[in-house]
């Protein structure tokens, strides 16, 4: 059975522009869904609106939205309208690398609304119709930065925890009742804003990082099996490593100085 047999006919990729979002987006267009695909970047999510209509048979409605407005959910609602949406992919996120304090609070708080709130009030929303059919699917992006503190990743670090204990969380609550819940832990890929963080290679054993199509792959191959998971097989050992056999201290110690070697941080 197929991801549009499985869920439905319509599925909604929010930050979709590019990276994860978009090999979301080309994935499930093969799987025939047909898409509503939500960014602010309004060139970039028109580029990608025709890529897809001219590569697959289906209906592709973009959404031009700031997932930082307190009220995204509202406006994407008054676009749709009743849209019943089957499968929801919250794959938006905002990051800062760097000292905590170097980056002011009105950045943290952006960085909150956009991987935290916004997906919560979504998931809200677009899960309450989904429990009443019965029948649903939801990926929340997190990251391996979330599975202990990550210095110098801070916020992101803790709001991407956060998605990953809420995707657990509704996995357990929503499992007997038609609507999958996935919490997908990807390490460092090779999206357009990683590439541009221009990351130093500080080790020939540090994780290779992955293509966003294999992230999107093994994760769509998941949903409906597992409450989380933790992306790439050498991602998997670097974390069985760090949850398993390190203490956590030394855990914490090896992201920090890890971050600080990557981008030349300096105190």
């Amino acid at each position: 059975m197929n991801l549009k047999e499985r869920y439905g006919p319509v599925a909604l990729v929010a930050g979709a522009s590019e990276g994860l979002g978009a090999a979301f987006a080309h994935a499930l267009a093969r799987e025939g869904l047909n898409l509503v695909i939500v960014a602010r970047r309004k060139k970039n999510l028109e580029t990608l609106a025709m890529e897809i209509s001219s590569h697959y048979s289906v209906e592709v409605w973009p959404v031009y939205c700031d997932l930082t407005a307190p009220d995204a959910t509202g406006q994407i609602r008054d676009v749709i309208g009743d849209m019943k949406i089957n499968l929801l992919v919250y794959n938006a996120a905002l990051s800062y690398i760097g000292p905590y304090l170097d980056n002011p609070v009105s950045e943290h708080i952006r960085i909150a609304e956009v991987n935290m709130l916004t997906p919560m009030k979504m998931l809200h929303h677009f899960g309450s119709r989904m429990m009443d059919e019965k029948r649903g699917g939801i990926v929340l992006m997190s990251s391996l930065a979330g599975n202990q503190g990550s210095g110098f990743l801070a916020t992101y670090a803790a709001t991407k925890a956060f998605n990953r204990i809420l995707a657990e969380s509704l996995w357990y609550e929503w499992k007997t009742r038609g609507v999958d819940v996935i919490g997908c832990c990807a390490g460092a890929t090779l999206t357009p804003n990683y590439i541009l963080s221009k990351p130093k290679k500080i080790s020939i054993f540090a994780p290779k990082p992955q293509l966003p199509e294999e992230v999107v792959d093994e994760c769509l191959l998941k949903i409906g099996k597992t409450p989380s998971f933790i992306s790439g097989r050498s991602n998997k050992i670097a974390c069985f490593l760090m949850n398993q056999i390190f203490s956590l201290k030394r855990s914490i110690n090896i992201m920090g100085d890890t971050t600080r070697k990557m981008y030349g941080i300096r105190d």
